[in-house]
């Protein structure tokens, strides 16, 4: 219904999150669930509300490799199918298919109730529930302490919560459970080593939470997408729902480019074509003459958000989901005349400098010291989407500045 009422492109990374801010936690809801029932749960006259905005992670769960979800290291070796000789892949993938979750373990920093310090202990996620042991590594029912009720709680993210709870870095989870109303009383808080396994941790406790719904709902999803415009409304695609690859349209039928020696080749050709034809529009500006089009046309797109913080890319990246392509562009907070875009890749944001330049009295823009010229930002963006050139992967999914 928001998707229709903001006339937003319908895909399936929007999310409703709820959020308290005096809590510094939130969570995207899932699309099965209850908005009245969940704001049932706050408490009156608190700071809780609902923020509508996309999250490309929301299903990544069943687009990306298993690999990359559920790291070997973390599935427990103990499962009856790793025993028959089953790859690691095909063993997620199953588990996956019939909605269930294999046992994880690892290591994750702990805030007991109570306490200032956080305990290092190694945890075991299985379907009665979260437990730790209280000596090493041993899964010895003896040493096994109950932690959390995994149907009775919720996982958020924490957020900017580094003053109100002092983790020991910035990948922190917390379990609240349903009874926890307010306040920090009741809270479980916990932090993974890295981005990667914190990944791994949420996405484990929403499959033994809901198990084969959360599959129901990404195919339901899926499903209205693909409904004619008279069953419904049509969906409308962008950028980020197409697949696009190189192509070579130079002989009688196009071909795709699967050699990467040839793709990087026929991008820098393409990009000096591109450079050619348009660069009569966009002349450097003179004292005589001035071009507010090719000066400011990057300021309508969606992915420009302008002149925002590297903290602040950092955390609205993170807030629309650690996906291999997310990005936005911005204005360089050290060269006043360059931009920066930034671009998710392996649950990493990485940044990269692009910088205004002159050549026979004619204006480009370069991430690669001219090696690459575009007339304006549109024209390097839309290039990226298509061609990695010099980025880790292409870009796929912009960030986008609006929430409700």
């Amino acid at each position: 219904m928001l998707v229709q009422k903001t006339h937003a492109l319908h895909d399936d990374c929007w999310s409703l999150v709820e959020v308290y801010q005096h809590l510094a936690l939130e969570r995207c809801l899932e699309d099965h669930e209850s908005v009245v029932e969940v704001q049932a749960t706050w408490p009156v006259g608190g700071d809780s509300r609902f923020v509508f905005r996309k999250n490309y992670a929301k299903y990544e769960l069943f687009k990306s490799s298993p690999q990359s979800l559920f790291p070997e290291a973390m599935v427990s070796s103990c499962l009856d199918a790793a025993n028959k000789g089953m790859s690691h892949s095909e063993l997620i993938q199953n588990v996956l298919n019939s909605g269930s979750c294999p046992e994880i373990q690892g290591f994750l920093h702990m805030k007991e109730v109570g306490r200032k310090v956080w305990k290092r202990f190694y945890f075991s996620l299985r379907r009665s529930g979260l437990y730790y042991s209280t000596k090493g590594t041993s899964k010895d029912p003896r040493h096994l302490q109950y932690c959390v009720d995994v149907n009775e709680s919720n996982v958020y993210y924490i957020t900017q919560g580094k003053k109100q709870y002092n983790p020991p870095n910035e990948y922190g989870f917390c379990i609240k459970p349903f009874k926890a109303r307010s306040g920090v009383k009741g809270l479980k808080l916990f932090c993974s080593e890295d981005e990667q396994s914190r990944t791994c941790w949420m996405a484990a406790f929403r499959l033994f939470k809901y198990g084969i719904q959360l599959y129901r709902n990404y195919q339901q999803c899926q499903s209205r997408q693909r409904e004619p415009a008279w069953i419904g409304t049509m969906p409308l695609r962008s950028v980020s729902d197409n697949t696009l690859v190189a192509m070579d349209f130079s002989g009688c039928t196009g071909r795709v480019i699967e050699n990467p020696n040839e793709v990087l080749t026929v991008a820098l050709e393409e990009a000096q074509a591109w450079r050619k034809k348009t660069s009569h529009r966009y002349s450097l500006p003179t004292p005589f003459q001035s071009s507010p089009l090719s000066a400011a046309i990057h300021r309508t797109q969606p992915w420009f958000h302008g002149h925002i913080s590297r903290e602040d890319t950092q955390r609205l990246i993170n807030q629309q989901g650690l996906v291999d392509g997310v990005f936005l562009v911005r204005e360089s907070q050290r060269n006043p005349k360059g931009f920066v875009l930034s671009l998710c890749h392996l649950q990493k944001v990485k940044h990269y400098l692009i910088l205004p330049s002159e050549e026979e009295g004619r204006l480009y823009y370069t991430m690669d010291d001219g090696q690459t010229r575009f007339a304006d930002l549109i024209q390097l963006v839309e290039f990226h989407q298509i061609n990695r050139g010099i980025l880790p992967c292409k870009l796929k999914h912009y960030c986008t500045c609006v929430a409700l």
